[in-house]
């Protein structure tokens, strides 16, 4: 199945989440392009108009993240198409579900690359996917821009990896916590992959630089709604603060539960892949003590967020999908894709990774410094307060 929107070059009305895909006829479903066919396709980027696949989860557990994603997505492409598009290029971007079972995406992918020609892929799904669709994007040599939080240390060829990583993200704030709130005691709960796994390791060499300790660490299957049997052991091991590293609809549903029992008010809890949309699932009664570091937050002052949210309004209207710093990061990737053609003055493989290594690229974040390969960008620490997150200091 492959399930595809275009949007139009400059923008338009959002699209009710009914009308965002629509699945092929059987028999296109079950087309399954032969080598011998694809010689015969014509040749990627032969067209004018620079076709980009943006994978995003809208389905499963991430899906929350699916709207807001897809609107910064087409805020992007509105804009960048008004300005010339990229190198003269007018984007055309289709959106395609990077949510479900990896077989299925990874067919989604190949028939995206062999019958919709596409050029590039921007993506914002979870770590897992990327993993395995970086295999994809390299046998084909299609540039990959990978957008959300993640664990750091992408270096496959192809692939841009622009999101929050621990050492920037998570360090200063448990050192904080450590500092401020004197939480020495901390139990890690994360969902069942690459991230969680890859995070914590980095994440528990922190605890122990700001003088603590774990007391305890577990990883549950992603889709798990009964949280009671993790509640009982946090209670049995009387942590300071539990640091989560669940994903959309599952982190909602365990912040819930947390709340609900009790925990919340005497229990810290520091959220990674955290933002507004997951927040107003969890509900205000449910978000006391609950923080969460990020490069963006809605609540930042600052002209390139204000400019971004009324941009971002103006095509949406008051009732489009909440902004949020996942999918907020959709509209990141292709600001910075835009930053890297014009450096490299070509979509050509190789120069476009050699300028992305190094570069400056504004966004709604405002100024976001690649080196090296290696994104920087100004972080900050935020507290729930109700159904928003209220900035306490840049970390």
């Amino acid at each position: 199945m492959r399930a595809t929107v275009n949007f139009p070059a400059h923008g338009g009305p959002a699209l009710p989440p009914s009308l965002l895909f629509r699945n092929l006829s059987p028999a296109a479903a079950d087309f399954d392009l032969s080598p011998a066919d694809a010689h015969f396709m014509k040749r990627r980027g032969a067209h004018n108009k620079l076709r980009i696949g943006g994978f995003i989860c809208c389905t499963g557990s991430p899906g929350v993240w699916g709207p807001c994603a897809t609107s910064s997505a087409q805020l992007a492409v509105a804009e960048i198409n008004k300005r010339g598009g990229i190198l003269g290029r007018e984007i055309e971007l289709s959106i395609y579900d990077a949510g479900g079972p990896l077989d299925g995406i990874l067919s989604r992918a190949e028939q995206a690359i062999a019958s919709d020609e596409i050029d590039l892929i921007v993506g914002l799904h979870t770590s897992a996917v990327r993993v395995a669709l970086r295999k994809v994007t390299t046998r084909h040599r299609i540039p990959y821009i990978y957008t959300p939080v993640y664990e750091g240390g992408e270096q496959t060829p192809g692939v841009m990896a622009i999101g929050e990583t621990p050492r920037w993200q998570s360090r200063p704030s448990i050192h904080w916590l450590a500092d401020v709130k004197k939480a020495a005691r901390w139990y890690l709960i994360g969902s069942d992959y690459v991230w969680p796994w890859q995070s914590h390791r980095a994440v528990k060499r922190y605890i122990k630089e700001a003088g603590g300790h774990v007391v305890g660490e577990e990883f549950v299957p992603l889709g798990e709604d009964n949280h009671e049997p993790h509640l009982e052991r946090i209670r049995a091991a009387r942590p300071d603060v539990v640091l989560i590293s669940l994903i959309g609809t599952d982190s909602i549903t365990f912040n819930r539960a947390f709340g609900e029992c009790g925990l919340g008010a005497t229990t810290l809890r520091l959220a990674g892949a955290m933002d507004e949309t997951v927040l107003l699932g969890i509900g205000a009664d449910n978000s006391e003590n609950l923080f969460c570091a990020s490069g963006y937050f809605p609540g930042i002052g600052s002209r390139a967020n204000d400019d971004f949210q009324s941009r971002y309004r103006a095509m949406f209207g008051p009732n489009g999908p909440p902004i949020g710093s996942l999918g907020q990061s959709s509209y990141e990737g292709l600001r910075f894709l835009e930053a890297v053609a014009n450096k490299a003055g070509t979509l050509a493989m190789g120069p476009m990774l050699a300028a992305g290594r190094n570069i400056v690229y504004g966004g709604a974040r405002g100024p976001v410094t690649v080196r090296n390969g290696h994104t920087r960008m100004q972080m900050y620490l935020a507290g729930a307060d109700g159904l928003d997150f209220k900035l306490i200091k840049p970390i």
